[in-house]
């Protein structure tokens, strides 16, 4: 998982905190930026919770993309038994 996948959470609850406290701020590049550096301040510790519930919810993803790929080739299977039924004969 890239350092990106696990900033996210400290992303989402640092954006609400800075609009809270900066509530004339527009610009999202300015918030991107004081939230990035913010991430890099913390130590291992401080980032360890934010790390876990991205690994987690990474986790629900993959079992989520999974059943849906799993879903979707066996809709292509039926799909194509489909095709062989139509072939205009009968």
């Amino acid at each position: 998982m890239h350092n990106f996948d696990h900033i996210r959470p400290v992303r989402e609850d640092f954006r609400k905190q800075y609009k809270e406290k900066h509530p004339n701020n527009k610009s999202v590049s300015v918030v991107g930026k004081a939230g990035g550096d913010k991430w890099k301040s913390l130590s291992a510790a401080e980032k360890a919770p934010f790390v876990a519930k991205a690994e987690k919810r990474k986790a629900e993803y993959d079992k989520t993309l999974q059943a849906y790929n799993k879903k979707l080739s066996k809709s292509e299977v039926h799909d194509d038994e489909d095709e062989d039924d139509d072939s205009g004969e009968g």
